[in-house]
C-alpha cells in the first residue's frame, strides 16, 4: 500500500519549508524542498481589456460641458430610435412577443446557433434566387453587434489587419483592437454620396488582411450604394481574395428614390458573412436578436467557418428565447405599411434637417439615402475659434443645448452626425439653434484672417 509523509521543517530566522517523502511499496522518493509562499492580492485587468476602447465614450465622456440651462436638450447624438417614443414599433411585433411568453415554450436553453425553426424562418425571409439560403448558413446572435464580434473572431487572429471605412461605425476598431487585430482605414467620398475610394481601399491589401468591411447602407452617413458600386467593390474583394463582413443592420431602410441591394446577391465568389438583426428595421434595438448569413456558393468558408462560428455561438449560449421564438411570425407577418411608414418619417425628417442645414453659412450637409443619419462638413476656415469639431459641437451644447456627435467618433474630423429618428418639430427646432449658433460664431473671410493674426 502506498503511504505519503509530508513534513515541515523550519526553526529560527529560517522560514519553513516542506520536506515531501513518498513512500511506495516500500521505496522511499523525496521531491525535494519546496519553500513556503505567502499569499498575496495580485488581481490585474485583462490584456484584452486593456485593449478594448470606444472611442465615442471616450469623446462623449470627456465633453465636460453642461447644456445651456435656458433651453431645453435636444440629442441628435444616440442611434436608437426608440428614444423619443415617436418610431414605436408594430402592434403585431409585440403581439407575437407575448403570445411565446404565455405559452411557456421558450423558457429554456436553446441551441447556441439558434432553434433550427428560427433559423429557418430567417433564411426563407432572407432566400433569393441570387444568393440562396438555407437553415445551416444562419447563425443566430444577441444582436447585430455580437453578429459582428463574430464574425471577426472566425475571420481573423491576433496580427492580421480587417479593412474598415472612414467614416465608420466605431464598434469595428473596438472589437478588432481588443482581439489584437490590426485596423486599416479605407476612405469615403463624401463629395461622391460616400461611396468608397476604391484605389485607396485596395492600396490597403496585403497578405495579412483577414476581410473587408461594407457597411451599407451607412452608419454614420446615411449612404446607399448602388448596384454598379457593389460590384466594383466585389470586384476588388475578388481580385485580392478577401472576404467581406457585410454590415447590413440597416438592409432595406432605403427612402422611395433608392434602391438597397443585398450585397451577396451580386456575386457568386466572394465569400460574405452579412450581420443583420431586428434592432433597426422593427425599432427593438433592447431586444438584442441578430444574425449572420453565411454566403459561401463556391465553398471557399468550407466547414473550417462554419464550424468555427459554431464553437465560438457556444461561449454564451445564444441570444433570447423568447425573440427567438417570435422571429418567424415578427418576419412574416409584420405589414408592409409599417416599413413604409418608418421610413416615410425618416425622409421627411432628412429632407427637412438637410434643406435647413444647407441654407447655413459655414455648413456642409451631405444628402442621406437611407438609414437614420446625416454627415454634416463643418467649414472650419468660418469658425476659427474652434480648433476642431469636438470644440465646435461642445460650444454647441453649452449655448444651444443642442447634443450632435462629432464625427472625431468615426475618425472623420471636421464633420458632425445629426440622428434624423427624433420627432419633426424637434429637428425644425434643433436646426435652427444650430442656425442661430452658426450665425453668432462664424467668420468671413475678412474675419477668420484677423482672428487669425489676432492669435
Amino acid at each position: 500500500m502506498d503511504s505519503y509523509l509530508i513534513q515541515v521543517n523550519g526553526h529560527g530566522d529560517h522560514a519553513p519549508v516542506l520536506d515531501i517523502h513518498l513512500k511506495t511499496n516500500g521505496n522511499s522518493m523525496s521531491l525535494g524542498k519546496v519553500k513556503g509562499r505567502k499569499p498575496r492580492w495580485a488581481v490585474r485587468a485583462s490584456e484584452m481589456s486593456k485593449k478594448t476602447f470606444n472611442p465615442v465614450r471616450a469623446i462623449v465622456d470627456s465633453m465636460k460641458v453642461e447644456p445651456n440651462p435656458k433651453k431645453a436638450m435636444i440629442s441628435l447624438s444616440l442611434g436608437d430610435p426608440t428614444v423619443f417614443g415617436n418610431l414605436p414599433t408594430n402592434d403585431e411585433v409585440t403581439r407575437a412577443v407575448k403570445e411565446v411568453l404565455d405559452s411557456g415554450r421558450y423558457n429554456g436553453y436553446a441551441p447556441s446557433v439558434g432553434y433550427q425553426s428560427c433559423r429557418e424562418a430567417v433564411a426563407a425571409y432572407y432566400s433569393c434566387p441570387e444568393a440562396p439560403l438555407e437553415a445551416q448558413d444562419v447563425i443566430l446572435t444577441s444582436g447585430c453587434s455580437q453578429a459582428i464580434e463574430l464574425a471577426l473572431a472566425v475571420l481573423a487572429n491576433p496580427g492580421q489587419n480587417i479593412l474598415v471605412p472612414r467614416p465608420g461605425f466605431s464598434l469595428y476598431k473596438t472589437l478588432a483592437l481588443s482581439m489584437g487585430i490590426e485596423v486599416k482605414l479605407y476612405n469615403l467620398l463624401p463629395e461622391k454620396a460616400w461611396e468608397i475610394d476604391l484605389k485607396h481601399l485596395e492600396s490597403l491589401v496585403d497578405e495579412k488582411t483577414a476581410c473587408l468591411i461594407v457597411n451599407n447602407p451607412s452608419n454614420p452617413c446615411g449612404s446607399v450604394f448602388s448596384k454598379s458600386h457593389l460590384q466594383k467593390i466585389l470586384a476588388v474583394a475578388s481580385r485580392q481574395c478577401v472576404p467581406i463582413l457585410a454590415d447590413e443592420i440597416y438592409g432595406d431602410m432605403v427612402f422611395a428614390d433608392c434602391k438597397y441591394e443585398p450585397i451577396a446577391t451580386l456575386s457568386t465568389n466572394v465569400p460574405i458573412l452579412s450581420c443583420g438583426g431586428l434592432a433597426k428595421r422593427w425599432l427593438v434595438p433592447g431586444w438584442r436578436m441578430g444574425w449572420i448569413l453565411i454566403h459561401d456558393r463556391r465553398d471557399i468558408f468550407g466547414n473550417e467557418i462554419r464550424d468555427g462560428l459554431l464553437r465560438l455561438s457556444q461561449r454564451i449560449l445564444g441570444p433570447c428565447t423568447i425573440v427567438q421564438g417570435a422571429l418567424e411570425r415578427i418576419l412574416h407577418r409584420t405589414p408592409p405599411e409599417f416599413y413604409h411608414n418608418t421610413l416615410s418619417i425618416l425622409k421627411s425628417n432628412a429632407d427637412l434637417c438637410y434643406a435647413a442645414l444647407s441654407a447655413i453659412p459655414g455648413l456642409q450637409p451631405v444628402r442621406p439615402a437611407g438609414a437614420m443619419y446625416l454627415m454634416v462638413e463643418i467649414e472650419m476656415e468660418h469658425f476659427p475659434e474652434f480648433e476642431n469639431d469636438v470644440e465646435f459641437t461642445e460650444r454647441l451644447i453649452s449655448e444651444q443645448s443642442v447634443f450632435c456627435l462629432p464625427a472625431t467618433c468615426f475618425e472623420y474630423p471636421n464633420f458632425f452626425r445629426v440622428v434624423i429618428t427624433v420627432p419633426e418639430e424637434m429637428i425644425l427646432e434643433a436646426c435652427s439653434r444650430i442656425q442661430e449658433f452658426c450665425e453668432m460664431h462664424y467668420q468671413g473671410a475678412e474675419g477668420a484672417q484677423d482672428l487669425e493674426c489676432d492669435k
